[in-house]
């Protein structure tokens, strides 16, 4: 079970204080409750963290997830949410709201939004990564990724032709640079159909859109070193001139997309890659990210199931706190 940390901070006051507060009993809160839906992919899911719940193996879905964190949050702070749903899956594009998604094997999961209803009043969740190719991306500056230890990451290399350790040049002035592009049009395109579908199936709905958590430091030399404990650099074997560039030309501006739409839809945006602070994927014992290979908690088929940059318990409960605080402020808590 997840232990929320709190600090306490222990007061001693004047004995004629403590007597008169022993007067006067604290008036309590009137409880707000909500009914919510979570949306989203595998940074709401919970990749990497264990226990999966098991009807939701395939989605890796955490039964500890962020939804889980958002609800414990508020409780303490007298809202009450009632989850109608957790439909996040790992994976998940933004089309995948009106789209079912390809789980292999046959299986698939139903559209998302088919978990909004008509009284739904709040829907979370962070999707826009898979559909700027996520993946691919990844796929097309590591070597080691476009062999099994990739299996996870959904997608192929733009070009396997194309040597990963010139990605960097291949997606800023080559091929990739047009492909990119087109991804950006394509999120912006469905992020505006995403806050539409979501207004017509649950009108009354306030949403909360996630943003990522930032990968690469603004120095990136720090993620030369292996992440504490173990041997794995926090990015395996993407060639050093990618980093800042995945920084700069994928996460800032999907991050900037992300918040721009919401605001634009009269939603909230939780702007993680600007909370992330020092503790990215290379702040070492004070990061809240695992490394790109390092293994997670999960095993999956008897394979440990690699963290491919997602938040840790550490990670997901301050992405927690950080959408509580934001549903909290909308209800005046």
């Amino acid at each position: 079970m997840r232990v929320t940390r709190r600090v306490r901070r222990h007061l001693v006051l004047p004995l004629a204080a403590v007597l008169l507060a022993g007067l006067c009993a604290a008036a309590p809160r009137n409880t707000v409750t909500l009914r919510a839906v979570f949306l989203g992919d595998s940074y709401t899911a919970g990749h990497g963290i264990a226990p999966l719940d098991d009807p939701a193996l395939l989605c890796l879905r955490a039964r500890e997830n962020v939804p889980a964190v958002v609800v414990d949050q508020l409780a303490d702070r007298a809202v009450e949410v009632t989850v109608q749903a957790d439909v996040s899956c790992a994976g998940a594009a933004i089309d995948h709201v009106w789209l079912p998604q390809d789980l292999g094997g046959g299986l698939s999961a139903e559209p998302q939004k088919k978990a909004l209803r008509k009284d739904t009043q709040l829907v979370v969740g962070s999707l826009g990564l898979h559909t700027l190719g996520f993946g691919r991306v990844l796929k097309q500056c590591s070597a080691r990724l476009r062999g099994h230890e990739g299996a996870m990451l959904p997608g192929a290399p733009l070009d396997a032709r194309s040597p990963a350790g010139e990605c960097r040049a291949y997606l800023e002035d080559g091929p990739g640079a047009a492909w990119l592009a087109e991804r950006f049009t394509d999120a912006a395109e469905d992020l505006e159909k995403l806050f539409s579908d979501i207004d017509s199936e649950s009108p009354e709905a306030r949403v909360v859109l996630v943003g990522y958590p930032r990968w690469v430091p603004a120095d990136p030399a720090a993620c030369r070193a292996a992440v504490p404990d173990g041997t794995e650099t926090p990015f395996a074997d993407l060639p050093a001139d990618a980093l800042p560039f995945l920084d700069r030309a994928v996460q800032a501006p999907l991050n900037a997309l992300m918040r721009n739409t919401a605001h634009a839809h009269g939603a909230h945006f939780v702007d993680l890659y600007a909370e992330t602070g020092g503790a990215t994927a290379c702040a070492g014992r004070e990061r809240r990210l695992g490394a790109l290979l390092e293994e997670s908690r999960v095993t999956l088929f008897h394979h440990a199931v690699p963290w491919l940059l997602h938040p840790t318990e550490d990670g997901r409960d301050h992405l927690g706190d950080l959408v509580a605080d934001a549903v909290a402020g909308l209800h005046g808590r």
